[in-house]
């Protein structure tokens, strides 16, 4: 094993083993979703975010590539595909930084600092510079519609892997994986 896949393992179990949850992707360790809440004491307060995370073949000397699944009104946030414009993450990352301090540091600095004069969304970069109590109430507008902890697939989850089939679909089932008896 060599030491980019060790440390990329090692960052993504010391992430699992905080309060964050982490789900990955087909089984990997290179790609996974992580839920992220807003910070407190800001207009993200209460808003549940599911973030993909991709990690790089030559990680941790490439900074992985972190987007915001549901929806979020930030100026350094594409509204369309999530994309993050993070300087910290995209040109100042240094293979000293982990996966802990992304969630703990840079995503909550992020939301609680945004930089208007280098958007991803410009919409809500001008309406920050023009009106920050509206840029704040849209914020929580987005919050209230999109970042509902069943927005970021944490009640969804859950509630799926309890279901029972009925009768029918269970039957339905089996015949779907045996298939036609032959005559």
């Amino acid at each position: 094993m060599s030491s980019p896949s060790k440390r990329r393992e090692m960052d993504l179990m010391k992430l699992m083993m905080t309060d964050y949850k982490v789900e990955t992707i087909n089984d990997g360790m290179q790609e996974f979703y992580v839920e992220f809440h807003g910070p407190k004491e800001s207009p993200y307060q209460g808003g549940v975010w599911r973030i993909r995370v991709e990690l790089p073949d030559a990680y941790p000397y490439k900074s992985p590539s972190i987007g915001f699944v549901n929806k979020i009104y930030h100026p350094n946030v594409d509204e369309m595909s999530g994309s993050v414009c993070l300087d910290v993450i995209n040109q100042t990352w240094s293979p000293m930084f982990d996966l802990v301090n992304v969630f703990e540091v840079f995503l909550p600095q992020l939301l609680l600092y945004p930089n208007p004069s280098d958007p991803l969304n410009g919409e809500a970069a001008a309406l920050m510079m023009r009106d920050r109590s509206a840029y704040e109430q849209r914020v929580k507008e987005y919050c209230e519609k999109y970042a509902k902890p069943e927005d970021a697939g944490v009640a969804g989850e859950e509630k799926s892997s309890d279901e029972e089939l009925t009768e029918d679909e269970y039957a339905s089932s089996d015949d779907e994986i045996a298939g036609k008896v032959d005559p």
